[in-house]
This record gives C-alpha cells, structure tokens and sequence, in this order.
C-alpha cells in the first residue's frame, strides 16, 4: 500500500470523527486538503504537527498558570497506520539518500589458516544509531524489505571491487528475495562475478515458497552462484530439505561451538554436522569463534572454515581488506589475545546482518 492511500485512509478516519473538541481542528484539515489537492499526505503532516504542538505546547489561563491542551483522540488502527506512514518515510528516505555502508568480515579456511572469502554486513548511516536488524526489520514490516535488501546487495557489491580478487563473497538475503525478479537482473548489473556471490539466507525456506525457491536459484546456481544456509534457521525437520537443497555452504554457531574444546557433548555435535555435511558436499562454516581453544579444536575435527571476532572483525575500511592476503599465525594471535585480555578484558559483540 502507497503512502498516499495510506494517507487517504487516516484522513478519512479523522474527518469522520464527530467529537465536538477537535472540530477546529478537522476543519484546518479539511480546508488544507482544498490547498493541496492531490497531495494529502502533506495536509495530513500539518494536521499531525499541529496535533502534536497542541500536546506539546502550554497555555496561560486567566489566573497565568499554566495548562496542556488535549490533543485530538484518535482510534487505535489509525495510530498504527500513522506509525507505518513514519516507518515508509524513514525507509524511504535511508533509500533515497543510500545511507548505508558495507562492512566484511574474513571467513578463513582453517586448514590452510588463509582467508577464502568475506561476509557483507550493512552498516547504516543514521542519527538514532539503529543496528542493521532493526532497519531491515521495519523495512519488511511496510513492505519495503525487499527494496532494502536490493540497496544493501548492491552496496555490497560495489564495495566487493577494493576485496581481493580470490574471495567469495558472501550477501545475506530473505528466502522471498530469492524469487523476486530483481535477483537475476541484478548479477547482470553489478562488476562482481557470479562464481564469487554467495547467497547467506537469513531466514528459513517456507513450505509455500520452496518450490518458487528452487525454480528460481536454480538457473542462477548451474551459472556459478553458491548458496549457504545458517543452522539457526533450521529445526530437525530441515535436514531432509537440507539433503534436497544441498546448499554450498553450512554456517553453525555459537549453539553448535561454545565450549567445543572442554565439552564432549558440544564435540560430538559438531563431529556429527561435519559428517553430514561432508556427506551432501557442503562446506561447514563455524561463525563466532572467541577463543583460540575453540579454533583448535574446530581444526581438529574437520570443519572447513571459521569467522568470528577472534579471526578479525567486520571493517568498512579498504586498507584492512587488502591485509586479508597474509596466513593466519595461531601463536600469534593467541599471544595477542592475551595481552589485549590482560589490557582491557574482553566482549564480542553480536553479529549484525
């Protein structure tokens, strides 16, 4: 639904309202309409900031002392509807303006100790300081999730040109983003070669969309693309999909590595999905790796490649991508790590899209 039919809908709620307190009020609306015609939404933002100036502003009665004036009541459904006006325009506008970054974070192959690839994350330029979750969570919520991802794959892509050469890299996207047309135009749009492009869906598959799913990455995975799904996006009735499906790449995390080193339980796990997934061909990926333990005993049991604050953190500048070409010194880092404990202490942060 358009802001403008959006805005139709809230002002007609309003001028239907018979409460004798916002007659005034109503009125300005109404004569507003006749000033702007074909552009309510503009009578409509006069008529909320004049509503909020009148809950905001006080008034100096007969005696000087002073008194708040009540603001119009409106219906719930109509707030709702005037929170999701807000929600378009914020999106909107981060989309106009393209106010968002991308940062990558160095997945390395653990047997090489070598970096082989980079996860896009999207940063976004903004004054309330949102985290990247929130921003594609209100997107999709007004129907503009899409639109967003599509501006976040092509940030990423041209940032992708200052990696280099030999990484893949690896874009999160929703399943329902994989069926929308845009997703073939855009490799015929972007520098970056499809045979680098990873696909990191961030949600899980739906029963009702799956066959529109496969018929539409098909085509583009016999072309070179690689997808990877996240275990956290899977319960056990998926791995017979996953068996389907075949993805390139399996992504665990903390669920599956926490304590890999010092508890069997977590060992066998994980020996378990390095199994499976060598069994459908998959690469294993470990994300949020902490400790210099958990990275030995990840190389010890096979799994492919690991990425997480303890190998390197996500970086928005170029000259750190081009340090992505030196071998991982496990000696090193643990030295390293040890000082900046010893230093400060230490806490990952949470990943962020």
């Amino acid at each position: 639904m358009s802001v403008r039919v959006q805005a139709w809908g809230i002002i007609a709620a309003v001028l239907a309202d018979s409460d004798p307190s916002g007659a005034a009020i109503r009125q300005r609306l109404s004569n507003s309409l006749d000033e702007n015609p074909g552009v309510p939404e503009r009578a409509l933002l006069e008529y909320l900031l004049e509503a909020r100036q009148q809950d905001a502003a006080a008034a100096q009665d007969t005696e000087g002392a002073p008194r708040r004036l009540a603001p119009p009541v409106l219906p719930p459904q109509i707030i709702e509807q005037m929170d999701a006006i807000q929600s378009i325009s914020r999106i909107s506008a981060l989309l106009e303006s393209q106010m968002l970054m991308t940062a990558f974070q160095p997945i390395y192959g653990l047997a090489g100790r070598n970096v082989v690839g980079v996860e896009a994350l999207s940063r976004f330029v903004s004054d309330d300081g949102a985290a990247a979750e929130l921003w594609f969570a209100e997107a999709a919520a007004v129907g503009l999730g899409a639109n967003l991802e599509f501006s976040a794959l092509g940030s990423a892509a041209a940032a992708a040109r200052d990696l280099p050469e030999h990484l893949y890299v690896s874009l999160n996207i929703s399943p329902s983003s994989c069926i929308d047309p845009r997703l073939p135009e855009l490799f015929a749009h972007i520098d970056l070669p499809i045979h680098r492009v990873v696909l990191e869906l961030t949600d899980s598959i739906s029963d009702e969309e799956y066959l529109q799913f496969i018929a539409a990455i098909n085509p583009l995975r016999e072309k070179g693309l690689r997808i990877a799904v996240d275990d956290a996006h899977s319960g056990a009735g998926d791995l017979s999909r996953m068996i389907h499906l075949r993805p390139d790449f399996i992504k665990v995390g903390r669920n599956v590595i926490s304590r890999v080193d010092s508890d069997g339980l977590q060992r066998a796990l994980a020996a378990c999905l390095v199994d499976f997934s060598d069994q459908i061909g998959s690469t294993l990926v470990a994300e949020g790796v902490e400790t210099v333990g958990e990275l030995k005993a990840l190389s010890q049991l096979g799994i492919s490649a690991g990425q997480g604050y303890l190998l390197g953190r996500p970086s928005v500048r170029p000259q750190d991508w081009a340090t992505w070409n030196k071998q991982l010194d496990v000696d090193v880092l643990e030295r390293q790590l040890g000082e900046r404990e010893t230093a400060s202490g230490s806490a990952t942060p949470k990943k962020s899209r």
